[in-house]
């Protein structure tokens, strides 16, 4: 196993890709019930989402993982960043776009020549190079809608926080 990569940030918080520090279960809770984007994922598809991504926690100074983040790559050419997030109690810290910048900022993703991302805020990615495609006509898709891979998710949580549940 590779070292992990950890960036200390402002206020005692701290990144991580220590794999014995990510709580998969955590990770799940926040995405099956709180994410736009994978709301309903089974808890199986999740883990199996970890086991083949470079995995970023976000840590409290008290070691709670309260973020997350996630990059899909081949580790020469490109890299696809997703599922950013940070509990709702930690928010207004700018631990998001520190969090980014930490996991921008990973040796292995330094000279690839392309990197990615699906966002609802582009505003808050520009800062970081990020910008539209040059040509959208060259950028195609396959989807599906989660609702047609998966049952219907739960209601969403009301507190916002992520709680060990039975899988």
């Amino acid at each position: 196993m590779a070292e992990p990569y950890e960036v200390d940030l402002a206020g005692g918080y701290h990144v991580s890709t220590d794999p014995r520090r990510l709580e998969p279960l955590a990770v799940w809770a926040f995405l099956h019930r709180q994410s736009a984007w994978a709301r309903g994922i089974p808890y199986e598809v999740a883990v199996r989402a970890l086991e083949h991504s470079l995995n970023f926690g976000l840590f409290s100074p008290d070691e709670e993982q309260v973020g997350f983040s996630r990059v899909i790559t081949d580790h020469g050419q490109f890299a696809y960043l997703c599922d950013v997030h940070v509990l709702a109690d930690h928010r207004g810290r700018g631990l998001g776009r520190a969090l980014v910048a930490a996991v921008l900022g990973h040796p292995g993703l330094q000279n690839l020549r392309r990197i990615a991302l699906d966002t609802a805020s582009p505003h808050f990615c520009e800062p970081f190079g990020f910008r539209s495609l040059e040509d959208p006509t060259t950028h195609l898709e396959r989807r599906r809608a989660a609702q047609d891979l998966w049952p219907a998710p739960p209601a969403a949580v009301s507190d916002n926080t992520v709680r060990p549940l039975d899988p």
